[in-house]
This record gives C-alpha cells, structure tokens and sequence, in this order.
C-alpha cells in the first residue's frame, strides 16, 4: 500500500491501510476539523487514541455532553465552519440529544460523531447500547450508522457535506466499536455517494422578476429578514436592496446584526416582544419579503391574523418552509445571497424602466410608530439594579464589536432589546428550541473559535445552574469569557407569566436566591473564575470595566436585579399581534387603515 509520502500527487487518491479509528482522525484532519468537544467512553475509545497522536485536531474534554453540542453550536455560529462534537454509546449519546435538537431548530452546522456498541452486539441491549440514530432521526439532517471500517471516510465526508451545504444542520454519525477496530485500506478523497441530495441554490428568474415588479407596486412593503440571511452570509446584499428601495427592514431574533440596528431603515425585531414599530409594519404591510424565514409562530402570533392584508414573496434555501405556514405569493427556492444579488438586479431593471416604489407614506406612519412607541422600562424605583440597564450600558461599554451569547427566557430578550447589533454574527442564541443552559458551552466553543474576539454570555440564574460545570472547561483549557448573570432569583419567564396569567400563583419558580445557594462569586472562584458582584446602579459602569480588565481567565459577573422586572412589548401566547401590550394593561394605539 502506498504511503502519505509515496502517494501520487495532484488528484490521485492517497491511500494507506489504517483502523477505523485512525481513517476516522485522519478524515476530521482532512476535512479541516480543528476543534473537537467531547468525553470519551467505551464505544469510542478507540478513536480516542488517534486523536491523542493528532497535531491537527484539538481535543476539549468537557465536563457534559449537552455541554460538547452547545460548544459545537458556538464555535459554528461564530466561525461559519462545521462545528464537531464527540460522546460514547448510551447515555453519553443520549446527552447530545438537546443540543442535537437545538442545532436542527436554529439551522446550525453541526457534525455529531458517537460511538456504538459492536455491531453484533446492535439490538441485544448491550451494556450502553442505545438507537441514537432512531432517537435523533426527527432531529437531525440526516444521520449515519456505521458498521464497516472501509465506510468510515466517504460517510465522514458525506456528513460534513451535507451539514454544511443547502439548509445547515446537524448530522450524526454513529459508528459501531468493531468498526472503529478493524482495519481497511484508507483512500482520500473518497467517492460521496449522496444519490438525490442537490440543494437548489439559484433562484427561478421568473419569479424573481415578478417580486421586483410587486416591491415596485406596494404601497406598505417590509423586508422580513430571518437567520438564513445570515447563514448565507448576505448582510451586504441585503443592505443594498434596503437602500436601493428604502424598504423598512425588520430582523428576526435569529437575525439580530444582519441588518445594523443603528441603520434608519431599521425597525428592529417582531414577534412576541418585538418592537412596536416592526410589530405594527408586519401587521399594516401589504408586502412581505421574507428572505431566510420560517414564519415561526413566535414572530406571527396567531397565524390567522397575521398580516392579513399582505401578498407575500417567500424566499428560502428549504423547500419545505415555502407555504408550510403562510401561503407563499411569489415562492422562491435559492440561497439568500443569489436570492438578494438576482432581486438587486431586477429591482434597478424596474426603476430604469420608470417602476419605482413610493413609501412616503408608509414612512410617516413608521416613524410615528417608532416615535409614540420606543423601547424603554421602568426603574426599579427602589435603587435595585434594572436589568435592562444593565443590558444597556453592557452594549455601551463592550461595543459592537463583540460576540454577546445568551440563554433562554428574559436575560435573552432583554439582550435582544437592549445590546445594539451592528455586525452579522455577534448576537449568538438558541432560537428555536429555547434551550436553557445554552450560553455558556456555546460562548466557550465561540471563544475557541473566534479568540480575538471578546466574548460575553449573557445568562439567566435558572439557565446559569444548568451547565456551569464548563467554567471548569473553560478555566483548564484557557478559554477566558465573561458571563454576565442576570439573577432575578427565579425563573423570571415563568414568573412574568405567572404574574400576567396565573394570578400571581408563583408555584416553583423561586430559585432561593435570596439565601445565595449557591453564591455565584463563589461558584466562580471554585472553578478558577474571577467572580464580581454588583448590586447597585452606580457599580454597573465599573464592574463591566473591571470585567473587561480580565483577559487571561473566565469572568462571572453576578448582577443582581430585581424580581419583578419584565419583557416588554409583549403579545401574550396564542393571541394576535395586533393585541400588543407595551406595558400591563397598556396597548398602542393604531391608526385608521385610510391613514396609510
């Protein structure tokens, strides 16, 4: 057998005679895996040690499986590579699910190799045997078991592939212990055989010319920017679109940066604690272009009264979105950037042939909206500490320039609100499936990925308790982010509903933080961590400097804020947008439907 050194040059395939587990290293080597998160176990140890011997393939070994997939979410959010995360058979298998799912929710790149019994051993119920395949098929782009060596390079290929083409998503890749064992000729590049697998790209010119041609006839367009905008890397293409109509643009939570928020076109972000301003647009258009978006029912409310006077062109890279939740006017299956380059064209062939949009009108009711209606909160009144303000002068100091991540429930909202985005890519979250304990692996894999970069979790005290055991990680590894833990002493989502709908029946959401169990200064410095506390207004500007001082370990900042803070606007589950609160109790006024 030919060896590295002997193989042929140029496009002759290398090959040589290795284990399983070494054609499984020396595939990550190929196809340019730096990164690999994970904890090893008896199925797959023996890739293991392979990956010992790499000087190409860094091993992180995390305290918790979830732990590993959030981190492999992170460092693909913040890289736009295909992040890898690795776990034994059974429970350490079982553990990747959440992360699985939430990667699949949020269309995030991701590449999860476990191992798995032997295969004669599959369906015994063997010692920590589980169908990991079976239990994420729902959850996954696709996935693999693999039972024979010489399978083990084309179906690594093959999954990094798929991960990362078309729609991203994660793809599992189980591999039986015995395959890891044996041995087989090792070629590279091996033959992909992904028979029916042929993402549509380019969009249908006709149909992009018939959306130029309605842009150009509305009178209330909005261009409804979701995550994929993002995915496909076209925050310039859609900046020019913007200004080449001057159609407001609204962003999706997933799409925070994709468009500046500083930018006047900008109205922010829609759905359930959205602005008023994008809220009210989406409801009065009569246009959506929704460009990378799902219509997800946290941005529609209640679907039949969504936007129910507005045409709409749908363009997304998956097929199965267009009209899965809102008719599709002009449907457009093609990548995001092709989508926005080919529409740019058409839109300036419309305005040389004298077909230009006139939204002057529509503005003056925008602006009204931006103006009656901004975001704002209430102070505490009581010299406790407004989370909102902290959020605020968080984006004030730190700057756009940084990566901010965060969990799930009001932390994520009010870092949403409050933290000025205007770079692609810098605000990091889990979207779709809303899953507490997110933040911190996944700021740790996007420190690993992006170290120049500053890096903040922004995290609830409830999601905090979840997967701190990565500070560990982080601290031994050298991975120096800073969490900013915004500690209402609850479960504050859940509470805010409680208080809004459960008439202030506060059943299991008080964490007893008031006892500090645990204290998180403490918690931190338990793990190596630097850990800070501010309680007043006053100390904010100070802490976050002081934070931002601290570059060579792991930062916790425990901001203690109070209570009975709140998410506002907000349009209450299973209602409709136009039934929007500001405040409790208090909803804007709309105007006449002549008026625009």
């Amino acid at each position: 057998m030919a060896t590295p050194s002997s193989a042929t040059q140029g496009n002759e395939p290398m090959t040589e005679e290795l284990t399983g587990a070494q054609a499984l290293v020396r595939a990550l080597e190929h196809v340019g895996v730096d990164t690999v998160f994970g904890i090893p176990g008896g199925a797959i140890l023996p890739a293991y040690d392979p990956l010992y011997d790499s000087t190409k393939v860094r091993h992180v070994l995390v305290r918790h499986e979830q732990g590993a997939g959030h981190a492999a979410e992170g460092y693909a959010q913040a890289t736009g590579k295909v992040g890898v995360c690795m776990a034994t058979s059974g429970p350490g298998a079982t553990n990747l699910v959440t992360a699985i799912a939430d990667a699949y929710m949020d269309s995030v790149p991701i590449v999860a190799i476990t191992g798995q019994v032997a295969a004669p051993l599959i369906g015994t119920d063997a010692f920590q045997e589980a169908d990991i395949c079976g239990i994420t098929m729902p959850i996954t782009k696709h996935n693999f078991l693999v039972t024979e060596v010489a399978d083990i390079p084309h179906v690594i290929a093959e999954a990094f592939h798929i991960a990362s083409t078309g729609r991203p998503g994660p793809v599992l890749v189980d591999i039986a212990k015995d395959a890891l064992q044996a041995k087989a000729p090792f070629t590279w590049p091996p033959t992909m055989r992904l028979p029916g697998y042929r993402p549509v790209t380019r969009p249908h010119s006709k149909q992009i010319r018939e959306a130029a041609r309605l842009m150009s006839e509305a009178r209330r367009p909005v261009l409804y920017v979701g995550g994929g905008v993002h995915k496909a890397r076209a925050s310039a293409e859609l900046a020019e679109l913007a200004e080449l109509t001057g159609i407001p643009v609204v962003t999706t939570l997933m799409a925070r940066g994709t468009f500046p928020d500083s930018h006047p076109l900008h109205l922010g972000m829609p759905g359930m604690h959205g602005t008023v301003a994008a809220v009210g647009a989406l409801q009065r258009s009569d246009l959506l272009i929704a460009l990378g978006t799902r219509f997800d029912d946290r941005v529609t409310g209640r679907l039949d009264t969504f936007a129910p006077h507005a045409k709409v062109i749908h363009a997304d890279i998956d097929p199965a979105e267009i009209s899965k939740n809102r008719h599709a006017d002009v449907p457009i299956v093609g990548d995001c950037r092709e989508v926005l380059t080919d529409l740019v064209a058409a839109v300036k062939h419309e305005q040389a042939e004298g077909h230009v949009g006139d939204y002057t009108a529509w503005w003056t009711v925008l602006n009204g909206y931006k103006e009656t209606y901004p975001l704002g909160y209430d102070d505490p009144g009581d010299g406790s500490l407004a989370p909102q303000y902290v959020m605020k002068r968080l984006s004030e100091i730190v700057g756009p320039d940084a990566i901010y991540l965060a969990g799930v429930g009001q932390h994520q909202m009010w870092a949403s609100q409050f933290v000025t985005y205007d770079r692609p890519g810098t605000f990091i979250n889990s979207g779709g499936a809303g899953t507490m304990g997110f933040a911190v692996p996944a700021a740790m894999g996007a420190k690993m990925g992006r170290p120049d970069a500053v890096v903040w979790a922004i995290d609830g005290d409830g999601c905090f308790q979840m997967t701190n055991q990565e500070l560990a990680t982080c601290t031994l590894e050298g991975v120096p982010i800073k969490i900013a833990i915004i500690n209402n002493g609850n479960l504050g989502m859940v509470r805010q509903w409680q208080t809004l709908f459960y008439n202030e029946r506060y059943s299991n959401t008080d964490l007893q933080s008031v006892r500090r169990i645990p204290d998180f200064v403490k918690l931190a410095e338990a793990y190596g961590c630097v850990g800070l506390r501010c309680e007043r207004p006053e100390d904010v500007e100070a802490t976050i400097r002081k934070a931002m001082e601290i570059n060579d370990v792991p930062v916790v900042v425990d901001f203690v804020v109070h209570k009975d803070a709140m998410v506002w606007p907000m349009v209450a589950a299973g209602t409709g947008n136009d039934e929007i609160k500001i405040a409790r109790d208090m909803a804007p006024v709309w105007d006449n439907e002549e008026d625009v």
